[in-house]
């Protein structure tokens, strides 16, 4: 291995841990607590060197978000392939969707809470955002109805699963009704 191989497998994982360690603080004492001077204790790093791979905490936020995101169309995909008929595969969206965001609250914070400076439903949108839209829309545009967008009827399937999460999460919704409201919102919008 050559000394500069060595050296973009050193920055990569310097950046691995960042990130890491970043998601762990937030999903551990909320995104307040992240800053680059804690960021920096936890690593046994130096400040110049995160600012060497991320300008600020926006930046690490985009991180673990394009990370999240990723984890996201994991989940969903895994999810749906396992379920038989197309009704079944919607459910599963959703209870996937759901359960990501309950188990992750930091990180579905980064993706669509805070400002990671990321571009959304943007040519310049980055790939792995517009692969977790695609794991929703690959189930959804099954049970589009006629005349419908499949990608204006999974933004608003989204949109409510959003809400249902951000509800629950804040106390807003009692969390033992979700398997109704999942029921619900396949039924009703989903209509399958």
């Amino acid at each position: 291995m050559s000394v500069q191989e060595r050296k973009q497998r050193e920055r990569a994982e310097r950046e691995r841990l960042i990130v890491a360690t970043a998601r762990e603080l937030a999903e551990q004492q909320g995104w307040d607590a992240v800053t680059t001077r804690r960021l920096a204790e936890r690593i046994e790093y130096s400040q110049p060197v995160l600012y060497s791979h991320f300008r600020g905490k926006r930046e690490i936020i985009g991180a673990v978000a394009l990370q999240g995101a990723a984890e996201l169309a994991t989940a969903v995909r895994a999810a749906t392939s396992a379920a038989g008929h197309p009704r079944a595969r919607v459910a599963a969206l959703a209870r996937a969707y759901l359960d990501f965001a309950a188990r992750n609250p930091a990180v579905y914070d980064a993706l669509f809470q805070l400002d990671g400076g990321l571009a959304y439903a943007q040519e310049d949108t980055p790939e792995p955002l517009k692969d977790a839209f695609a794991a929703l829309l690959e189930t959804l545009g099954e049970v589009t109805g006629d005349g419908v967008h499949p990608g204006q009827f999974t933004e608003v399937f989204w949109a409510a699963l959003h809400g249902l999460a951000t509800l629950t999460r804040t106390g807003r919704l009692l969390p033992e009704d979700a398997e109704p409201r999942v029921e619900l919102l396949v039924d009703r919008l989903a209509m399958v």
